[in-house]
């Protein structure tokens, strides 16, 4: 009996591959164990993308050597983006992995580890960036059953100056409609109540098959689907935000209304440095189109601070604009200069001081308008997701301006529903970024 410990670490992409690997594994025979520090191979599925996550990474990966090296752990095989990205340098940083797997091996990973038991040679399975599409159906969910993400397309054709996301992961590709429509019947088939589409540009979808069937066509079709509930839409670009697709989340009964929207900038000299298009104006008609179109709209953002060459009056632009937008929900992150992209050769890099007083003000000020907003909240009747029940009736889930692991969620004492059900509840608190509600 060969034991497989494995750790998922990224963005909900990246798990999708993590699920994947994980049929795999079970499908050929390996027995996955939760005890990874005692495993005869250790599989760990990495990101790359910012220098915190490639930290995040390399801590895992020295981690698991280092169970290696003391007897417990057999082999240590790395995937994902940050194989992808480092190539062979990764061994020289770590010493002591037996494998590297890039994303195009994905499917292979079994034999892979076969390969690794079996005192292989082969310790290098890489290609250049990916231009194949993944079929993701038949995977092991690591969410908890009732939701699960749906990826409708891979990899980006967008060349923010800041992003080493083309480089990794190729150009973006969208995934034919009957592969993903299969997909989403099969997780609500498992039970899944929940799909929330995921991409690094959803609204790009069939950009490039050009098949007339748009983001808005999709989402209208997974709509008709029975036993299907809640649908949520992340990682829309804003400048490619169509009327149709405004109009299908403005209609259709089961797309949540919540948007997740990166504007990253607001100032029109950053954002064209930035390589983002669009401007201060275009995005500030867009937030005032949707929100006239989308009656209870939850709109969530992320933001970049501390942009090479970002002036004190640039940031202020932003800081304002914040302000008068009142995101429902804002994720900000200081530049990294991450290397190889055109961001980290640009003139004027700021200071990690300057870079974390501004993340500072602009968070404080964030923070001010969520509070303020939480508490209109209180009194409002919401229909809510369990997510969890504990042993001592106490229930955490969500109402549909919140998505799972980067929003709040909803406290309840006593739960008398069940984990996948959705209850009526009542804004009674709140606690931090979450809502304290009762069953009505």
């Amino acid at each position: 009996m060969v034991t497989v410990g494995f750790v998922a670490l990224g963005c909900p992409k990246n798990m999708v591959d993590s699920e994947k690997m994980l049929a795999q594994i079970g499908q050929a025979g390996l027995v996955i164990t939760p005890e990874f520090k005692r495993a005869d191979v250790v599989v760990i599925n990495t990101c790359g993308f910012i220098e915190p996550a490639k930290a995040e990474a390399l801590e895992v990966i020295r981690e698991t050597v280092k169970y290696k090296k003391s007897g417990r752990v057999g082999k240590v095989i790395v995937a994902g983006c940050l194989p992808q990205r480092l190539g062979e340098e990764l061994f020289s940083k770590v010493e002591g992995i037996d494998a590297i797997v890039g994303l195009a091996q994905r499917d292979n990973i079994a034999k892979i580890i076969k390969r690794a038991l079996a005192g292989s040679n082969s310790r290098v399975y890489l290609d250049g960036p990916s231009r194949q599409i993944h079929n993701d159906r038949g995977r092991m969910l690591l969410t908890p059953g009732h939701w699960a993400y749906l990826r409708i397309s891979e990899g980006c054709n967008h060349r923010c100056s800041f992003c080493t996301v083309p480089a990794i992961r190729g150009p973006f590709r969208s995934k034919p409609r009957q592969m993903l429509l299969a997909e989403a019947k099969e997780l609500v088939a498992y039970g899944v109540v929940e799909l929330i589409l995921v991409a690094q540009d959803s609204t790009s979808y069939d950009r490039d098959l050009n098949a007339g069937y748009t983001l808005d066509r999709l989402v209208k079709e997974l709509n008709e689907l029975d036993g299907l509930q809640w649908i949520r839409l992340m990682y829309l670009y804003p400048t490619q935000i169509s009327d149709g697709l405004i109009k299908a989340v403005a209609d259709c009964r089961k797309v949540v209304k919540y948007l997740d929207m990166p504007v990253q900038h607001v100032n029109n000299e950053i954002l064209k440095d930035m390589h983002r298009g669009g401007g201060r104006e275009q995005i500030r008609h867009l937030i005032e189109n949707l929100r006239a179109a989308i009656p209870n709209l939850v709109l969530r953002t992320t933001v970049i601070v501390g942009f090479p060459g970002e002036t004190d009056d640039q940031f202020r632009e932003l800081l304002d604009f914040t302000r008068w937008a009142e995101f429902d929900a804002l994720g900000c992150f200081t530049f990294y200069s991450e290397a190889g992209t055109p961001a980290s050769q640009l003139p004027g890099q700021l200071h990690e001081k300057v870079k974390q007083q501004r993340f500072d003000e602009l968070m404080t000020a964030q923070q001010e308008i969520v509070f303020s907003k939480m508490s209109r909240q209180l009194g409002r009747e919401l229909l809510c997701l369990v997510d969890a029940v504990d042993s001592d009736g106490g229930g955490r889930g969500r109402y549909y301006g919140q998505a799972p692991h980067i929003d709040g969620i909803c406290l309840m004492e006593k739960c008398s529903a069940k984990v996948g059900d959705f209850t009526e509840v009542k804004i009674v608190g709140t606690e931090g970024y979450d809502f304290i509600v009762e069953q009505i």
